[in-house]
């Protein structure tokens, strides 16, 4: 019973204005809600949330039986994303979830290992529309790193086993990507449109492409405003580990 009311307080919270629904997260579920924080019409079914200052969370997104959550100062979830179970879930300073992404760990696995469902996303990095992220086992996605484009799945298990899946910083991953357990993408690459990752890539500043994917080349300063660009316009400036010698 008392997990049913639960649900319907959070229920109650989620339509009121928002200058109402901040204290009453605050008082009646313990969240920690910063300053200058904007929450529209969103279910937040969290273990324990966090949102620091100046935080948006636009109205359709859900939180369903997560656990511990925290989401960073002028962090942004748009529209109509979901995000279910897991032990924590962290979306740093000046992250962006865009819209329509699915970021699901499964409660009840059939892991024979000891899976981290848990989900990373780093300082200023950007999940933009459509994708769908299992992060039944670990999901890291680095500083700055950008998943882009659309319809692209990470995979952290099959039936029986689990494994993370880390992405290193400032990276980008095109389109329609097919990301297996295990699989890993160093800092400073380029990940092309299509291209099916199933292990570990171990070269910096590479262009991954391929099915399976490979690194094909180094990346020359010609490649550097796709990795390096601003992520978003309010981002703070900052120096780039572009290397000496290419």
């Amino acid at each position: 019973m008392k997990k049913y009311l639960r649900i319907f307080g959070l229920l109650c919270a989620a339509v009121l204005p928002n200058i109402l629904k901040r204290p009453v997260y605050r008082l009646c579920f313990g969240f920690r809600i910063g300053r200058n924080v904007r929450i529209g019409m969103a279910f937040l079914d969290c273990a324990r949330l966090v949102i620091d200052d100046n935080a948006r969370i636009a109205t359709g997104v859900v939180f369903w039986q997560c656990g511990e959550v925290q989401i960073g100062k002028h962090a942004i979830i748009g529209w109509l994303n979901l995000f279910r179970g897991g032990k924590s879930i962290y979306l740093g300073d000046y992250s962006l979830v865009i819209r329509q992404n699915i970021i699901n760990a499964i409660p009840d696995n059939d892991c024979t290992n000891n899976p981290d469902p848990s989900f990373y996303l780093g300082y200023g990095a950007v999940v933009t529309a459509e994708h769908r992220i299992d992060f039944t086992d670990r999901v890291t996605i680095g500083r700055c790193s950008m998943l882009g484009g659309r319809n692209s799945s990470i995979w952290t298990h099959n039936r029986r086993k689990s494994a993370p899946v880390e992405i290193g910083n400032y990276c980008y991953l095109g389109s329609e990507l097919r990301i297996a357990p295990g699989a890993s993408v160093p800092d400073c690459c380029i990940v092309g449109i299509g291209s099916l990752l199933t292990r570990p890539i171990d070269e910096s500043y590479s262009l991954i492409v391929g099915v399976p994917a490979r690194p094909q080349r180094r990346l020359t300063p010609d490649d550097y405003e796709t990795i390096f660009d601003k992520t978003r316009k309010d981002l703070p400036d900052e120096a780039y580990p572009i290397p000496a010698k290419v």
